[in-house]
């Protein structure tokens, strides 16, 4: 699809990557909307861009955002899955002076998953549900998966939620096939952003030694990979990894 026949959303777009996507989309000619639970990073968004909250863990929320956006943008035919939150812990660890056990709670675990997964896979779901309804053709959907998706200590709950995402972009590709909707996703590996610009500086050097290329990712290296999502109407159903070679 051509950047500048898009009528786009993207979900946590208020900032880091999403709000890199969402700047990018905007010079390429693209009509987008950004949806965000922080009203103060949206205020600060390019002139031009639509704008409102959105809290992608509400379904009431999703499903009023996608009807706005609609009528802001004049239609819909691409949406880019981007919101999604951290709450890292081991699901089982013992405290090495007291020998205390502690667990992952269930509401750690469930937030994590009903923003990641839930919230993403809901996106989805309005969106192409307007598609179908509006015989909007063709669509496009990139889902912001992660490399985490293959297992990582410390992430139970990211982990589960973005392998569930990489798997049902498989599976939303044959669904919606029919529809002319193409679906694909990214997996960035480290990206600097304000949550990697906010780690310990031991913990941040020791990933880059873990990672051929020699250093983080920055967002436009993810934007390069979603906007050939969007460009390359003969890909479908894949994730592509971006993390310098780093894997897990």
């Amino acid at each position: 699809m051509d950047l500048k026949t898009l009528k786009i959303i993207v979900t946590g777009g208020a900032q880091g990557m999403g709000a890199h996507f969402a700047q990018r989309l905007l010079e390429a000619g693209a009509a987008v909307a950004v949806g965000d639970i922080n009203e103060t990073a949206l205020a600060a968004l390019p002139a031009g861009i639509k704008r409102r909250k959105l809290d992608v863990g509400n379904e009431a929320d999703i499903v009023s955002f996608v009807e706005w956006a609609h009528g802001e943008l004049g239609g819909l035919n691409a949406l880019i899955n981007n919101a999604g939150i951290l709450r890292d812990g081991l699901l089982v660890k013992k405290d090495k002076v007291t020998g205390a056990v502690q667990k992952m709670s269930l509401e750690q675990f469930n937030a994590v998953i009903n923003v990641n997964l839930t919230g993403a896979t809901l996106m989805v779901r309005e969106v192409v549900a307007k598609m179908v309804t509006t015989d909007q053709k063709p669509g496009v959907i990139v889902n912001m998966s992660s490399i985490a998706r293959h297992g990582n200590r410390g992430q139970s709950n990211y982990v589960s939620a973005k392998a569930a995402l990489a798997a049902n972009t498989v599976t939303w590709s044959k669904e919606f096939a029919p529809f002319g909707v193409r679906v694909g996703a990214v997996a960035p590996g480290m990206i600097e952003t304000p949550m990697t610009r906010g780690m310990n500086q031991k913990a941040l050097d020791a990933f880059i030694e873990k990672i051929p290329v020699g250093r983080i990712g920055q967002p436009e290296d993810i934007w390069l990979a979603a906007k050939f999502i969007l460009e390359c109407d003969y890909f479908n159903g894949r994730t592509i990894d971006v993390d310098g070679g780093m894997g897990f």
